[in-house]
């Protein structure tokens, strides 16, 4: 399994503990360049990828429809946030003037790798370049008043996406959770899925085609709950990483 970071200078491999540059096409053949000294703690890293739109699913979780009070889908439920809302580890989420509560939401996010259009469940994988961490933050008393859910989950900074990219996954379960300011708010795991990766790529790339970056973010499960400026978030995603993000107000 490879970790795929970016950098300002472009994308870089972690392979058995060691860094290199990336040789090759992120979406096609690539192997290990030149070395690089340190860890991945000593880079700046960015967002792994810029997608051309993350599509997000609701109440993928029983135990999160519960809390939210919905009964659960028939089909998948998909939103998009825009590419604009994308951050990387460690820039911070900032809280928009007037919106009320906002919200962390915990999610693996499953990297498109190459362009998928109508993808039978059977060939899902085929297409996945690889799984990283999504906060799906929400402005949960805008989201309450409206059915639409663009802007309660559209605002500049709502999609914090990395650290990296984890290679060469399937679909076997993994945990999910979301800590602030060291307590663990959210704990579940992707066996709960009510609609599982392969479904939703099915799903989504029938009524859209999906392009290489293109993040699917899977949904959260039971925990959700308000951050506040000052506070430190943190997604991990079991075989993935940990994303972290800091939170402040609107300058």
């Amino acid at each position: 399994m490879d970790r795929l970071y970016r950098i300002e200078q472009g994308h870089v491999i972690e392979r058995d503990g060691a860094l290199f540059e990336l040789s090759g096409d992120l979406y096609g053949r690539y192997s290990p360049g030149a070395p690089i000294a340190g860890g991945v703690a000593a880079l700046r890293l960015l967002p792994p990828v810029r997608p051309s739109k993350i599509v997000c699913v609701g109440l993928n979780y029983k135990d999160h429809a519960a809390e939210q009070g919905k009964a659960l889908p028939a089909e998948p439920l998909i939103f998009i946030k825009p590419p604009s809302a994308v951050i990387g580890p460690g820039a911070p989420i900032r809280l928009p003037p007037g919106v009320g509560r906002v919200d962390h939401e915990a999610e693996v996010g499953v990297v498109i790798g190459r362009r998928a259009h109508r993808v039978p469940r059977a060939r899902a994988w085929e297409y996945v370049l690889g799984l990283l961490c999504v906060n799906d933050v929400t402005a949960r008393d805008l989201q309450k008043k409206e059915s639409q859910y663009t802007r309660c989950k559209g605002f500049d900074t709502f999609a914090p996406i990395g650290p990296g990219i984890a290679t060469g996954l399937n679909g076997d379960p993994r945990a999910v959770e979301a800590w602030v300011n060291g307590d663990r708010r959210q704990a579940s795991s992707t066996k709960h899925l009510i609609f599982p990766i392969d479904h939703l790529v099915e799903f989504i790339t029938f009524v859209m085609t999906l392009e290489p970056g293109d993040i699917i973010s899977t949904g959260t499960p039971e925990g959700i709950g308000p951050i506040a400026a000052g506070d430190t978030v943190t997604v991990k995603v079991e075989g993935v990483g940990e994303l972290t993000n800091p939170v402040k107000t609107e300058d």
